[in-house]
Order: structure tokens, then C-alpha cells, then sequence
């Protein structure tokens, strides 16, 4: 029985995954973004030329076998050339995020990972984990998604995550943010704000969604991140149904 949210770290898979560029053909500096994203984390990553394989395909692979592939690409448009400011300002709408699927693969992966100004990249992928789950809630239009801000006045500083919550809040689905009370976002928008001061409320940043029951589409994910040391943060994301619900009924009945 989990009795913290640190516990859930001992219930994720942790499986050994690495990252392989097949047939690169992309220059040094695109390949180091990729290694800028993933420096010092439990997934390496390598080039390899493979026979029959298109240039600039990253693979995902687990042992020999391989679990996803997308396009270098596709890690550039979605993630290794995007910054954390494009989030916050809204200037990438909601419906156009993705994560490619060997990023997805990742998932219940444990990252520990430096935000800004002592990493540029490495926290985005937390980032782009948590704007993917929120999207799956947007549109599949319902369920329970439970979010915690650290400070919930953050939802007033940054215009873009603002209007993600009031896409989500007006969209049918039962929205839950939590956080140190310095401002109360029920007074705008249709949502359950829960406030406190201990470590849950200022340390952890989750972003959990739980579909309805009846949902044609039913894709409950997490995240879930800790901040044990200053702007440094244990974090991994799940897509896992049990697990997933779990971590959300954890929050439910604790925090």
C-alpha cells in the first residue's frame, strides 16, 4: 500500500529502453539537442546504420527489439526545438501538441531532471508529457483531472496554462487544482481548488487524468513529479490504467 507519493516511484515498471538514431543524417548540433534533452538520465542514446531503415529514424528499443520508431523531425517540431516560454504564453494551441511515440514509450521511465536556468531542456519533456495528458482530457470531453500548480496564482502568470484549464474546466470535465492558496481560481473558472502548505501542495506537480467508464476513448495518463531539492525534479508519466488510477484516488483520499 502506497502511503506517500514518493511510494509510487517503487510501483513503476522502470524498464531499460534506449534511444537509437538509425542513419543519421542530420548535422552534430541535432543530434546534441537530443542528448541535451536526455543528459545524465536512465536512457541513452546512440547512432547505428541499419540496412533498410529510413535516414533520421529514432528507435525505440528495449533489449533488441524495437518498440517505436518516429522521425528526428518529429522530436524537433514537438519538443527538442520547442522552449517552456511557448507553453505559457499559449503560443502553441493545445490541439497541436504531441508527443512522439518514442517519447511516449518512456513512459514509467523515472527521470530526474533540472528546470531552467540550469537546463534549458531538460524539464520540457515533464512539460510536454503534461500538456499531452491534458489534451487526451480535452478531447475526450469528460472524466476527472486532478492538477497541482505549486502556487495556484502560476495559472494567472502564465496565459497560455490558464487557457488550457479554462478549455478543460468548460469542456465537461471534473477539473481539480492543487496548491499554496496565494489566489483562488474557482472565482473565474469552474473548477475544485484544494489548498494547503505541506509538501504535496509545494512540492509535487501532477497533472492525472481519469476517463468516464462509458468513454468511447479511454486513455487515463499521468505524471507525476517531486521537487526534493530546489528546481530539481524526480518525475515520470504513465499510461498505465491501474497505476493511473491509483496515483488519482492516492490524491483524492490524501491531499
Amino acid at each position: 500500500m502506497v502511503d506517500s507519493l514518493r511510494g509510487f516511484f517503487k510501483e513503476i515498471k522502470n524498464p531499460d529502453r534506449q534511444l537509437v538514431v538509425l542513419n543519421r543524417d542530420a548535422e552534430y548540433p541535432v543530434r546534441r539537442l537530443l542528448d541535451s534533452m536526455l543528459d545524465g538520465q536512465p536512457v541513452s542514446v546512440r547512432d547505428l546504420d541499419v540496412a533498410d531503415e529510413e535516414t533520421d529514424t529514432v528507435a525505440l528499443f528495449e533489449g533488441d527489439e524495437i518498440l517505436a520508431r518516429s522521425t528526428l523531425d518529429e522530436l524537433l517540431e514537438s519538443v527538442l526545438l520547442i522552449n517552456s516560454d511557448l507553453y505559457k504564453t499559449g503560443a502553441i494551441d493545445l490541439d497541436e501538441i504531441t508527443l512522439p511515440d518514442v517519447l511516449q514509450g518512456l513512459d514509467e521511465v523515472p527521470f530526474r531532471l533540472r528546470g531552467y536556468p540550469d537546463s534549458n531542456k531538460e524539464k520540457l519533456l515533464l512539460i510536454s508529457i503534461s500538456r499531452v495528458i491534458e489534451r487526451i482530457a480535452a478531447e475526450t470531453g469528460g472524466g476527472r483531472l486532478r492538477a497541482s500548480f505549486q502556487r495556484l496564482s502560476r495559472l494567472n502568470d502564465e496565459r497560455g496554462t490558464y487557457r488550457v484549464y479554462e478549455i478543460l474546466s468548460n469542456s465537461g470535465i471534473d477539473v481539480h487544482l492543487y496548491g499554496v492558496g496565494d489566489t483562488d481560481p474557482s472565482d473565474d473558472l469552474p473548477v475544485t481548488v484544494h489548498t494547503g502548505t505541506s509538501y504535496p501542495y509545494r512540492r509535487s506537480w501532477f497533472v492525472v487524468f481519469r476517463p468516464p467508464t462509458d468513454a468511447e476513448i479511454s486513455d487515463p495518463a499521468a505524471l507525476l513529479a517531486l521537487e526534493d531539492e530546489p528546481n530539481v525534479w524526480d518525475g515520470f508519466g504513465t499510461f498505465r490504467q491501474p497505476l493511473v488510477e491509483e496515483i488519482e484516488t492516492y490524491i483524492a483520499d490524501n491531499i
